[in-house]
């Protein structure tokens, strides 16, 4: 099913105070989308939506959330399914990573780190599908990562399970107007491996991409209808090659960076 935008455009993006969520923001504004952008950092978040707002003469409204909180998914929630401002295209970006591997980390982390990358989704995106069945229409972004096709602890596990659910939603949810993609983007540069003080000057140069490449080639696939979005050939060849190599060798090439 090709999928495309609708008519009435406003968009919900989390985690849209940096990388590739702010990328999202930036696009989505300048293709005239109205905006709901939610992040932890609610100052920042402010500055995001009052030059969003100059620039592109869209509407903005701002939700300061911690995704990995009930109150906080659940404020997220309330603005997915209110009538009067319906949200016809919802980009779950939002996440983080831990620097050390499952079984050396505080489980308590660990709990923190399943909420905000598994339970946050899962509540938003039933949410956005309750609401956008009932209209007949809209589209659901789920950031994945690469990760999701190597074994690298629960990062990619988490990772896998976005990509599994947004397959079987995208084929679901078909006929009734809602298309579900996951986007699994490689090595970005943000402040990703920043925040969770990962060293990167491990990884070749040319495995890394541009947030706003990534976005613009997931857009793309997304009006096309595709489950599944993996920006750059070169990535699209590794997640191939990940599918028929023994896991063993895949995750001995996966320890090159997080």
């Amino acid at each position: 099913m090709t999928s495309s935008f609708p008519a009435t455009q406003r968009a919900l993006v989390t985690g849209a105070t940096a990388g590739i969520g702010n990328a999202y923001a930036r696009a989505l504004a300048q293709r005239g989308f109205d905006l709901v952008l939610v992040a932890r950092d609610t100052t920042r978040l402010e500055k995001v939506g009052t030059d969003l707002r100059s620039r592109h003469r869209i509407a903005v409204d701002i939700i300061g959330a911690d995704l990995s909180t009930v109150d906080g998914v659940q404020d997220v929630a309330n603005a997915l399914t209110d009538t009067a401002k319906p949200v016809d295209l919802l980009v779950n970006n939002a996440g983080s990573s831990l620097a050390g591997w499952f079984g050396t980390t505080d489980v308590a982390d660990e709990d923190h780190q399943l909420d905000l990358m598994v339970r946050a989704p899962m509540h938003l995106t039933d949410a956005a599908i309750k609401s956008m069945t009932g209209r007949g229409h809209g589209q659901v972004i789920n950031v994945a990562s690469m990760a999701a096709f190597t074994p690298r602890g629960t990062y990619s596990a988490h990772k896998m399970w976005i990509v599994n659910l947004s397959r079987w939603l995208n084929i679901h949810y078909a006929d009734a107007g809602v298309t579900v993609m996951a986007v699994c983007p490689g090595f970005t540069h943000t402040e990703f491996h920043q925040r969770m003080g990962a060293r990167t000057d491990n990884i070749p140069r040319w495995m890394w991409l541009d947030a706003d490449k990534v976005v613009k080639s997931s857009l793309r696939d997304l009006g096309k209808g595709k489950a599944v979005s993996i920006p750059s050939i070169r990535y699209r060849v590794l997640a191939t090659f990940a599918q028929y190599v023994p896991a063993s060798i895949v995750a001995r090439v996966a320890k090159r960076g997080r």
